[in-house]
């Protein structure tokens, strides 16, 4: 029972109501102590009771006329001046059918007859209270939106300068992660000059085509996985002339992801990171996989390795770090992160599935 009544009590249009009976209580409160510190004669409790009465139902009646009127004239009401129009016309009309509500209800229970809209002289006097109180209320609503409007922009400012900071800061890490392995790259382009210009010219054509991708993105914070992909055999193709059949490399995707949006240039990190501290002592048989598929309505990423096992107290060096940046400013709350060293090294990343 309790929780049916505050159920009632929350209800949108319940809640309205309410809200107009108390202020319709209070005017009629108001008037029936204005009469009786003007009128010598004092005020009764009939009396009382009636302008309570009338400006409970003139209150309903014109917040729920003006409710109406302005949610089915959305058109109508565009415009500034013609909500004010709108607005004191639905006071004129509330007037006029909560007077009559009222004169009907008191001839059912006292004995005075009902005569439809034959009150001339209430619909004169209670016009002027109800324009000074509807212009009242109506500079009241009108300040109450003008700070709602005035608070909205702030929020929308701060989300705006949240969304700039966002992408500043994800730029940044795109902007670090690109040249990290420049330097290593260089060396061996260097030393292959006289041993093999061949694969000296591949290697920097290779690398010159990353760099390309890269700059030509900064904008973007997502590609396809494809195009992820893509990127990553570009950097392994640079690495290979590298490490030579010293590692093996393997990438399996599931094609039904194939094209799913996917953050830039997060798998290029970790797999340096593999290679750099992993099988950096791997002289053979050294492997580096990365598996991407679907599961349980999130993307399972997994960047594995049978180099040396993750420390006990890791100390996250840049390729990692920039990963929990970016998942952190991508996916805040919605993205899982694990090292795992048992049965076998990985990398294991859950992130949501976008299809």
């Amino acid at each position: 029972m309790a929780a049916t009544l505050k159920k009632i009590v929350e209800n949108k249009i319940v809640k309205h109501n309410i809200k107009y009976t108390v202020i319709g209580i209070s005017v009629g409160i108001c008037i029936s102590l204005l009469i009786s510190m003007v009128s010598k004669n004092g005020i009764s409790i009939r009396q009382t009771f009636f302008n309570i009465l009338f400006s409970v139902f003139i209150s309903l009646a014109i917040s729920n006329i003006f409710s109406f009127f302005q949610k089915h004239s959305n058109k109508f009401t565009r415009n500034f001046w013609q909500l004010i129009l709108l607005y004191y016309a639905c006071n004129l009309i509330g007037m006029f059918v909560g007077i009559e509500l009222c004169y009907f209800i008191i001839s059912l229970f006292y004995d005075i007859s009902y005569e439809p809209f034959n009150h001339v002289q209430d619909y004169k006097s209670i016009s002027v209270i109800v324009f000074i109180v509807g212009t009242i209320m109506l500079l009241y609503h009108l300040q109450q939106r003008n700070a709602e409007n005035a608070l909205k922009a702030k929020e929308a400012d701060l989300i705006r300068s949240n969304q700039l900071k966002t992408q500043a800061e994800l730029q940044a890490l795109q902007s670090k992660i690109n040249p990290h392995f420049l330097y290593n790259a260089l060396n061996a382009i260097t030393s292959l000059i006289h041993e093999d210009p061949d694969k000296a010219e591949d290697m920097t054509i290779k690398l010159s085509k990353l760099f390309r991708y890269s700059i030509n993105s900064q904008q973007q914070n997502y590609c396809t996985l494809n195009e992820e992909i893509d990127i990553l055999n570009t950097y392994l193709a640079i690495e290979r002339v590298r490490f030579g059949n010293r590692i093996n490399f393997n990438i399996e995707i599931d094609e039904s992801i194939a094209f799913i949006d996917f953050p830039r240039f997060l798998l290029q990190p970790l797999v340096e990171n593999a290679l750099k501290h992993g099988l950096k002592d791997t002289f053979e048989h050294g492997l580096l996989e990365v598996k991407i598929a679907p599961k349980n309505n999130k993307l399972e990423i997994l960047v594995m390795d049978n180099g040396v096992p993750f420390p006990d107290e890791l100390v996250a060096g840049y390729g990692l770090q920039s990963t929990f940046d970016k998942l952190a400013l991508l996916y805040p709350n919605l993205h899982d992160i694990e090292l795992i060293n048992q049965p076998l090294k990985q990398i294991r990343i859950s992130i949501p599935l976008s299809v």
